[in-house]
């Protein structure tokens, strides 16, 4: 088991307990330097904390996730902001740094594990790579290590599997291959995107179980990119709803999803819940092919949202950006109609 590695991981921790364990400020991603595909992102996350990042596809997530890795797709790079682990730069660091910080510091669950394994790789090679490269552990030691690893996210007879190739794994064994190699390293941070995704429900329980676990067994804080509310109200301390590359509200989960404040948040909710809209039919959000488009200077779900033509802010939603406007204890929202401000004239507040 991880009994020792988890007090360990609970004990370290950033020598400055205010640090966060994952800070990012102002972060801007771009493709080929000049096309803006995430803008003004900014997240916290503190020691021991579950912080869900939720939107729909398109909107940005993963490339938030891999710009802390530093594992941006080609041509895709980090423009601006500032990405902190523990206090530590990682935006403009060294690739020996960041050999340090990947795996190290953060592990990260990819999306589709079984086309991210190696399907001519046995796979407790696989969950050991970690412990040889940022620990510095034997062939041996890794070998036995990972079978323990194995052991602990529930694989049956580890020895037998770490014996077998990823090709072998069921979707659920791949991802509980996955989770097992992104601690080995015993990171501060784990980042987890969608690590449900194409499991079936019974599977998907004990994944979240799973990752439940070990935060609670090694205070590990986690980055939960996913689109589905329904994990969210179980798992996350906090969430950040975002839209078209920005984040448009966060605050505590049950704030957010009890009472959602931006229009977009409202429409997610009303569709996780499979709600109806006023013909009878289930609730959809109106042309979902503008989000990918909605890069103007305005509020970038204007195009889209009723209640910017409802309260008579069109004309404003579309043409200037809202700064974040407190509503409740850590709670903020980007969104004109939110500030109370109805009237013509100079609004509250100024954008960034």
């Amino acid at each position: 088991m991880l009994e020792d590695r988890a007090s360990a991981g609970a004990a370290r921790g950033p020598e400055d307990p205010a640090t966060p364990v994952l800070e990012i400020e102002e972060l801007e991603v771009a493709v080929g330097g000049t096309v803006p595909v995430v803008e003004d992102v900014s997240l916290r996350i503190e020691r021991g904390e579950i912080l869900a990042l939720v939107g729909e596809s398109g909107s940005g997530k993963s490339l938030t996730a891999r710009s802390v890795m530093q594992l941006l797709p080609s041509g895709v790079t980090a423009t601006g902001g500032r990405i902190a682990i523990c206090g530590e730069e990682v935006l403009g660091a060294s690739a020996s740094d960041l050999r340090h910080v990947r795996g190290n510091k953060v592990g990260m669950i990819f999306q589709q594990p079984r086309s991210m394994l190696d399907p001519t790789c046995k796979v407790a090679p696989q969950v050991g790579e970690s412990l040889r490269q940022h620990l510095g552990a034997s062939r041996g030691a890794a070998w036995t290590r990972a079978v323990e690893l194995l052991r602990a996210v529930g694989i049956p007879d580890p020895e037998q599997w770490a014996r077998s190739y990823a090709h072998q794994l069921s979707g659920g064994m791949a991802q509980r291959v996955m989770i097992a190699a992104a601690l080995s390293g015993d990171p501060e941070l784990l980042i987890a995107d969608e690590p449900t995704t194409a499991l079936d429900v019974t599977v998907q329980a004990q994944i979240l179980q799973l990752l439940e676990s070990e935060r609670r067994e090694r205070n590990l804080s986690i980055l939960l990119i996913t689109h589905d509310l329904s994990v969210v109200s179980v798992m996350a301390d906090r969430v950040a709803v975002m839209y078209a590359g920005s984040i448009v509200e966060q605050g505590p989960t049950e704030a957010v999803l009890k009472a959602p404040q931006h229009p977009y948040t409202v429409a997610l909710t009303r569709c996780s819940l499979m709600g109806s809209d006023e013909t009878g039919g289930f609730y959809s959000i109106p042309d979902a092919a503008s989000l990918a488009s909605d890069r103007g200077a305005g509020c970038r779900f204007h195009p889209r949202c009723r209640v910017a033509s409802a309260e008579g802010l069109d004309e404003h939603c579309g043409s200037r950006m809202p700064a974040p406007s407190p509503s409740g204890e850590g709670h903020w929202v980007k969104c004109w109609a939110s500030t109370g401000w109805t009237s013509p004239g100079e609004p509250p507040g100024e954008a960034h």
